[in-house]
């Protein structure tokens, strides 16, 4: 008898602790597995619809304030800079189906100019999804309607040009490839709250608010290693479930070196639920197919995983987005 009642008092002890962490991220033990339906139920319960008022259009950037701008300038110590974007390719691959066209012609004078058509929103140019890029029920980020009519010529609301101002703040690199001690993370793997807690300890940091937060997935040493592939279809990357984590510490913008989702999405229904709640819900901008290596080399060497981020897109009215050349400087 007497074993019996310590066995139930261990099993409940061991419950309670389980239950406290997992409270501690924003979850119960009671929880289902994020569904479709789960997904849907954020939107309304993670929402930021509102917070900074009804006809706000920058959403978590709003986080970054002039006195998390004046805290990230002191992060920079050595003076060092890095590009965290990946160099435009122009040769069509399996992850670049619609690869960067240049047509460039020289006038009389000597004057060389440049002709683009990028279709950026892809797997191989870096680029910060505007908050008209996505949109639920026909709604996108604080309200506003999405119209086929209206779109036509550009989002009439939350289009790249309402990031004029640029970006500067705490930049975090987390980089579970060095901390798992492999050179990349398979494509499928999902990355969930416990990960970046994870990653916390690893590197003593703590991520709050304002922050800017890349996860290196190790997707451009794959590439480099074995060859491109469909990164749209089969890519590391953020689990849906990890969003409530990322409202309750009020991340202002979020990146990785594919395309933020995991893909699969491992939800049936729901492809790319992270840009579903991060974009409509949270009003959270995300920063697609960076390259974080060099950046993650001199974080390493200086022993230090934050820095001051700056990234300025170019304003194009209505625009869902832009390439983006995102500088960490240490």
């Amino acid at each position: 008898m007497k074993r019996a009642m310590l066995a139930a008092v261990v099993c409940l002890a061991l419950s309670v602790v389980a239950q406290g962490s997992n409270v501690a991220q924003g979850f119960s033990l009671a929880d289902p597995p994020t569904t479709k339906d789960q997904v849907n139920r954020w939107m309304t319960e993670l929402s930021n619809w509102g917070r900074w008022g009804k006809t706000d259009q920058i959403g978590t950037l709003n986080l970054i304030t002039a006195d998390k701008r004046r805290q990230a300038l002191k992060l920079v110590r050595d003076g060092v800079s890095v590009s965290l974007a990946h160099t435009i390719d122009k040769e069509k691959a399996a992850d670049n189906p619609r690869p960067l066209g240049q047509e460039m012609t020289l006038d009389a004078g000597g004057h060389a100019m440049d002709l683009y058509t990028i279709w950026y929103h892809g797997s191989v140019i870096t680029h910060i999804d505007s908050l008209c890029h996505y949109s639920f029920e026909g709604k996108i980020f604080n309200g506003f309607e999405r119209s086929v009519t209206a779109f036509a010529n550009g989002c009439p609301n939350n289009g790249i040009e309402n990031h004029k101002n640029g970006i500067m703040t705490r930049g975090i690199i987390v980089d579970l490839p060095r901390m798992k001690n492999v050179p990349y993370l398979e494509p499928g793997t999902p990355v969930y709250a416990s990960d970046l807690e994870a990653w916390e300890k690893y590197a003593g940091i703590k991520i709050g608010s304002g922050d800017a937060v890349f996860l290196r997935t190790g997707r451009w040493v794959q590439r480099a290693q074995k060859g491109p592939w469909n990164v749209a279809a089969s890519a590391a990357g953020f689990h849906a479930s990890v969003m409530p984590w990322l409202k309750q510490r009020d991340v202002a913008l979020l990146g990785n070196d594919a395309v933020n989702d995991v893909q699969p999405s491992g939800i049936d229904g729901s492809p790319r639920p992270i840009h579903q709640l991060a974009i409509v819900a949270l009003g959270l901008p995300l920063i697609d197919v960076m390259d974080l290596d060099a950046a993650a080399d001199v974080a390493a060497r200086l022993h230090r995983w934050d820095f001051l981020l700056t990234a300025a897109a170019v304003p194009v009215l209505g625009g869902t987005g832009f390439p983006l050349n995102p500088i960490a400087t240490f």
